[in-house]
């Protein structure tokens, strides 16, 4: 009964489907036609312009810093440290007194040399009249030779000590002025490991305090032997420039390559190298990890976002829009410095190329272009 009922209601919609097809000509309105397509997809994108100008060749490296200059000040003299003249981590200049240590003890035997001197020039001036009285006496035979060549022994005599004790003086006012220890170098100097009433000796382990020069500083990296021939031409033609920051900061230090050493390392491949940083700012700080680049030399050449380039299977390509058409072509890049590809082939001046969308795109695909935002590199 029911497969009955199934071939009735088929039979039915059979008939009514060629009623339809047959009297179409008196139901359906004049100039009717088909309903249009659905309109085609259009994708949003952020874009960009291709452009010539000069791009750095640049290898880039992660660098330390170190300073030029680094002093552990210690103490020369035995003594009880009675000031402290300046704040831990501070900034001082060469001469800026440190520490001051008692010095009690050598003023007085300054004093006691000084008095010892001053007896000894006295005695000296007696000895000097005795040899002119004897020289008188000697020239009228009045007095045997022999007093003369002894007063002459004794004036030499108290001349020789004069001297001993005017260099004992001097060693004892050089030890004095060990009693004030003043900053050798210009720099920034660490904590003070020892306070005010400490007895501090010259065996001491423990320096008094560091001083590390800060500007300029030294940035120490390494690169690979195969860049090793252009950076050894661009030291000599003195195009070698290097910029060192630490990451996360937008602040850089520059400066120039002065050093590459004289050996590669046969383990890494790597070649150490040295910049000089004027770090006037302060950017840079002894021990810190850096980002590094050495800029070689400039050349002219495509340059556009970096968020640009695509890789598939055949390599690099860009999305390259034109009359608001989105196609690939593929790009060889020669670098990538930063958030900009540097480009050998595949576009020319000019041209807008996709930066950002296009994981909606394929080619030929519509898309309504806007101008890439500032940041979203």
């Amino acid at each position: 009964m029911k497969q009955a009922t199934r071939v009735i209601a088929a039979a039915a919609v059979l008939g009514l489907a060629v009623l339809a097809a047959a009297t179409r000509s008196y139901w359906s309105p004049p100039g009717a036609v088909a309903q249009a397509p659905a309109a085609l997809r259009v994708v949003p994108v952020e874009v960009a312009k291709a452009v010539r100008k000069p791009a750095p060749v640049m290898i880039e490296a992660l660098g330390t810093v170190m300073p030029i200059q680094s002093v552990a000040v210690r103490t020369r003299l035995d003594s009880e440290i009675v000031g402290v003249h300046f704040e831990d981590g501070a900034g001082v200049q060469e001469g800026d007194l440190l520490f001051t240590l008692d010095s009690r003890a050598l003023e007085a035997q300054i004093k006691q040399a000084e008095g010892m001197v001053a007896r000894d020039k006295a005695q000296l001036a007696g000895a000097e009249r005795d040899v002119r009285r004897y020289t008188e006496l000697v020239a009228k035979s009045a007095t045997p030779v022999v007093n003369l060549d002894n007063a002459k022994t004794q004036a030499d005599t108290f001349r020789a000590g004069i001297a001993a004790d005017e260099g004992a003086l001097e060693n004892l006012k050089v030890q004095l002025s060990y009693a004030m220890i003043r900053a050798p170098i210009s720099g920034r100097i660490g904590a003070a490991n020892v306070k005010i009433g400490n007895f501090v000796r010259t065996g001491d382990v423990m320096p008094l305090a560091v001083i590390n020069q800060i500007t300029p500083i030294y940035v120490n990296f390494s690169a690979p032997q195969r860049s090793l021939p252009q950076i050894r031409r661009a030291l000599a033609e003195g195009t070698a420039r290097v910029a060192a920051g630490v990451a996360g900061d937008d602040k850089t230090a520059s400066g120039r390559l002065t050093m590459i050493d004289n050996n590669v390392d046969a383990t890494t491949g790597m070649v150490s190298m040295r910049a000089t940083i004027d770090n006037a700012d302060q950017v840079l700080w002894p021990g810190a990890l850096v980002d590094t680049k050495l800029t070689l030399r400039e050349e002219d050449a495509i340059v556009l976002p970096a968020a640009a380039i695509q890789t598939g299977q055949a390599g690099n390509f860009v999305f390259v829009v034109k009359d608001d058409v989105a196609s690939a072509r593929p790009v060889k890049v020669a670098r990538i410095n930063a958030a900009e590809a540097v480009l050998e082939s595949g576009l020319e001046a000019g041209e807008l190329v996709v930066t950002n969308g296009q994981l909606l795109l394929t080619d030929g695909t519509k898309v309504a272009p806007r101008e890439m935002k500032v940041g979203s590199r």
